[in-house]
Order: C-alpha cells, then structure tokens, then sequence
C-alpha cells in the first residue's frame, strides 16, 4: 500500500494562510490503514489547525469529509458540492489523489497535506516498512519474492557487494538486513539457489519513475 506521514501543523498553517475557509478532504483507502490521512486524522489536524489560527486571532472555518478514494473520479464527484462551498482543498491523500482533486477542480487551490513516503506493508503495530519501487520491472520472480531493487541500499542484481556484516547492510540503518542475505535464504528455503547462478544485465530503467511520468493503457477494458 501507499505510506505517507501527516505534515507538521506549522507548515500547513503557513499553506493555509491565506484561506477563511478549507475543505480538509480524507481518504478512505491506503493512507487510512497507515493512520496518516483517514477521517480520524482529519479530525486530528483540524482541531490543532482550528485552535493554531484561534490564537493568531485569524479564525479558520474547517468542513471535513472522507471519500473511499481520492484517486477516483468516481468517489470525488462526491464531494463538488462541498468544494464549492470551500475556498481551498487540503487533501489528506497520496500525491495521486491531491493531484487528481486538483485536475477535478482546477479553479479550487489544493494542498497536500501528507508527505507521500514509499509502497510498503506493515510489519507490527505502526510500524510500515518499503517494500517496492515501482520501477517497472518486477524481478521478485526470480529473487524468492524479495526486490534487491529497493531493498538493497545499492540496488545491486548479481549479489551482495561483501561489505555486510552479521547479515546487516554496510551503508544503511545499522539494524536494516542485506537484502542479499534475504534472497539467499528465500531461495535455499523454496529449492531456487539455481536463480542465482544467472548474470542480469545492467538494469534497464526506461519503465521507471527516471524516465519522466508514466501512463498504462489497457485497451481491452476501454469503452
């Protein structure tokens, strides 16, 4: 899932400046789960943004609402009546979402209220950890289900760069594991260290991120 952190209220404050009058959009979905952006923590930020503007004796009036998701026309339609209410957006989603409510309603400003952080899963209570890239060339096949693309602080494909030590990583969080330890004992454990004998070529990074924007097109599900 997409995992992202609330902004510090100073900065939002300074975002919204400007504005009297702010929808804060949640979003139901990933940001949510990950206790960054769901109706709770909209809750949470308009109450200290509320009394933050109270004290500067520049009131600011607050409507929240929360759709499913905010990367979907179909769920933001929902919410036009209450952006035209509204001077201003702050969407407590990804940067996809912020961006697709500003592309929904190009004449409202929208401000992102989340720092959009990486994909990952949750690994004990409160505690997300990135998982994948998104580089547009999933080699998790071959590796025993583990990406050394993004997992590995060097992103290296034929093997550990031998600077580890007791399993860990040389240039990451001392506690980070090498991704290439993780491999080897994935691959023992399903009977595949023969992956391992294969040399990959230098990672092509045309699908990815580097190469500007990306677009998928499934012509088969158009209409």
């Amino acid at each position: 899932m997409i995992v992202g952190s609330r902004k510090p209220i100073p900065e939002l404050k300074r975002v919204l400046a400007r504005h009297k009058k702010v929808l804060f959009a949640g979003c139901g979905t990933c940001v949510t789960v990950c206790l960054a952006g769901g109706e709770r923590e909209v809750g949470i930020t308009a109450y200290a943004l509320r009394m933050a503007r109270k004290l500067d004796g520049n009131p600011l009036e607050i409507e929240q609402v929360t759709i499913e998701r905010q990367c979907e026309n179909e769920f933001i339609q929902d919410v036009a009546a209450a952006v035209e209410r509204n001077e201003a957006i702050l969407s407590f989603a990804c940067g996809a979402g912020v961006q697709a409510l500003a592309e929904r309603f190009p004449q409202k400003p929208v401000y992102a209220a989340l720092n959009t952080q990486f994909l990952g899963i949750l690994e004990e209570q409160a505690v997300w950890t990135e998982k994948c890239l998104g580089c547009g060339d999933c080699v998790l096949s071959d590796f025993g289900g583990v990406c050394p693309v993004t997992r590995c602080a060097k992103r290296m494909l034929n093997g550990p760069c031998g600077g580890s030590t007791e399993e860990r990583c040389e240039v990451a969080d001392p506690e980070r594991p090498c991704a290439w330890q993780l491999i080897y004992k994935r691959l023992e454990a399903i009977g595949q260290l023969d992956n391992l004998e294969r040399v990959y070529p230098a990672k092509d990074w045309r699908p990815s991120w580097h190469a500007g924007a990306r677009k998928i097109v499934r012509e088969e599900h158009r209409v």
